[in-house]
């Protein structure tokens, strides 16, 4: 319920007193008197008040020009986005354009608002109808001949002119400049002024635009992780509160799917001076820092893995930490090389193998298999000798190892408990390309055969001794050319 005071303001007002009107168009503004805040009401008092003016001017043949001052003061503190749908909003809008061109900051602001500014889009349909129909109070304005684009235009030279300027409303002049730039555009400028000037409201600005390099590197700072290397610890001594700032910016930076980012993180959470120290999210991150090829992350990893192996539950031992591991060696990691050692044996040689005479002699039967005349079991075991050959089996692993199951992506693996339950499982890197041929030719030449096609141990043992016997009496080394021969 309205005041006194709001009602006996109210009543002078609407009998024709300008102060009273003017105050009744301040509480509509400000909410004095516990009156609601309406910018159309308060604009509809003060054109009334304007009027009033104008009459007593004509009537006292006096100028008042310093009351008119005070009104349009009072006049462009209102928001004209609001008040479209005011009666009283062709006032305001001739009012406007005539301080603009008077050089008033406030009121170049509320046009250019108004008309270019990408929030109020909604609103501009509703002007260009609002144009079409108005009737300006001054027919002399020059701005009523302009249609809207030229309005648009003339807004973004005001605009212009204040981010140009030193006013209240410079900075959100620049603002609104940067927002009208195309994205591509706004952000390339503003990193650039990062990289060149070391500009920390650009970094700021291109991190909420939505810049993911932006994001990360302002993380990184706040966390004051190092960016060449960013395995080093954070500073000890940095303050809960910037860590919190900076996994804010890194977990945006995250979300993006940033490698980086997601290692960084995985510091964070192992600080202790961080409130939200977590050892499991910290190995999360660091997981999915190495999903996504982060080298540091991989090695850290698949070095974790290996220290677990003996809890972890996996077919083989010691099988994802190699791989792991593997990834990091391939991305330049020193580390990962001397322990990849410890887990994967390494034959790159196979000259140096116990069965490199007799795979040159597979190799030769298999490449004039249709001249030799040799059937589908005497194919499979010269695969079979080439490839023990290639990653130093023994006799045992060659006779028994499942050939189709044995390649992974980084080595291959010979396990064959499921008949010699004591012989334990070995894991042997895959180093050359011999090595990787000879395994993508004996995986085609498996692949559709019958698991039972070879029969057990004693007739694989059978099979190799007819084999080699035939090998050794039928192809001699004259044959083969050594040139030719891949194993080599």
């Amino acid at each position: 319920m309205a005041s006194r005071e709001f009602l006996k303001i109210l009543s002078s007002a609407r009998l024709g007193d300008v102060l009273a009107q003017q105050k009744l168009a301040s509480a509509y503004l400000t909410g004095s008197f516990k009156t609601p805040i309406q910018p159309g009401n308060a604009l509809i008092w003060l054109e009334k008040c304007y009027l009033s003016l104008k009459n007593q001017s004509l009537e006292e043949k006096s100028s008042e020009v310093g009351e008119i001052a005070k009104l349009y003061e009072q006049i462009t503190q209102i928001p004209l986005s609001e008040t479209l749908q005011s009666p009283s909003f062709g006032f305001a809008w001739d009012i406007f354009w005539e301080l603009s061109h008077a050089n008033s900051a406030s009121a170049k602001w509320q046009l250019a608002n108004l008309l270019i500014n990408p929030s109020n889009e909604v609103l501009h349909g509703q002007v260009q109808q609002w144009l079409k129909s108005k009737n300006t109070l001054d027919s002399n304005n020059k701005v009523s001949a302009l249609n809207f684009e030229e309005l648009q235009e003339l807004a973004k030279q005001y605009l212009q002119e204040l981010a140009d300027s030193e006013s209240a409303f410079t900075h959100l002049a620049k603002e609104l400049l940067i927002q009208l730039q195309p994205k591509n555009q706004t952000l390339s400028s503003l990193w650039d002024s990062w990289l060149e000037e070391n500009n920390e409201e650009a970094l700021h600005r291109s991190a909420e635009l939505g810049l993911t390099i932006a994001k990360l590197t302002l993380g990184l700072r706040l966390a004051r992780i190092d960016q060449v290397d960013q395995a080093e610890k954070i500073e000890g001594g940095k303050s809960n509160a910037s860590l919190k700032k900076a996994a804010h910016w890194l977990e945006l930076a995250a979300k993006d799917g940033d490698r980086d980012a997601w290692f960084a993180l995985g510091e964070i959470y192992r600080r202790p001076q961080f409130s939200g120290y977590s050892a499991a999210e910290s190995d999360r991150c660091f997981d999915r820092a190495a999903d996504l090829g982060h080298p540091q992350a991989q090695f850290r990893k698949g070095a974790n893995l290996w220290r677990k192996r003996e809890k972890i539950e996996e077919p083989v031992r010691g099988l994802q930490a190699s791989y792991w591991i593997w990834q990091a060696q391939q991305q330049g990691v020193a580390e990962a090389t001397e322990l990849l050692q410890k887990i994967l044996e390494s034959v790159p040689n196979p000259k140096r193998n116990d069965w490199y005479e007799l795979a040159l002699l597979a190799d030769h039967a298999l490449n004039h298999h249709a001249e030799h005349k040799l059937d589908e079991e005497w194919i499979l075991m010269c695969h079979r000798i080439i490839i023990a050959n290639q990653f130093q089996m023994s006799k045992a692993e060659l006779l028994l190892c499942e050939v189709s199951q044995l390649q992974h992506e980084h080595c291959v693996v010979v396990d064959i408990r499921w008949e010699l339950p004591k012989i334990l499982p070995r894991l042997v890197q895959i180093e050359t390309i011999s090595q990787r041929r000879s395994l993508l030719a004996a995986g085609k030449a498996f692949s559709g055969t019958a698991l039972d096609q070879e029969g057990n141990l004693r007739q694989r043992r059978y099979r190799f001794d007819r084999v080699t016997t035939w090998l050794n009496t039928n192809i001699t080394k004259r044959q083969i050319d050594e040139s030719d021969v891949e194993l080599v």
